[in-house]
């Protein structure tokens, strides 16, 4: 291999929204992520709503009216 052309390959650690820490080794350095194997819904098998601006309960609503 060529002298002085790769980059850095250095010890790092990866810490999620939900409090998980990862240590591994990266060229990028210390990151921070919002979500990881431990919280994302598909492994985890809980849906979680994410809310914007009431469209959750606004549909809910429309749910309910159409019910009646």
């Amino acid at each position: 291999m060529k002298e002085g052309i790769h980059p850095k390959y250095t010890d790092c650690t990866i810490t999620c929204a939900c409090g998980e820490v990862v240590h591994t080794r990266s060229t990028k350095g210390n990151m921070r992520v919002e979500i990881c194997s431990k919280c994302h819904p598909f492994f985890t098998g809980k849906q979680k709503f994410v809310d914007s601006g009431g469209r959750v309960d606004k549909f809910n609503s429309r749910l309910k009216a159409k019910a009646k």
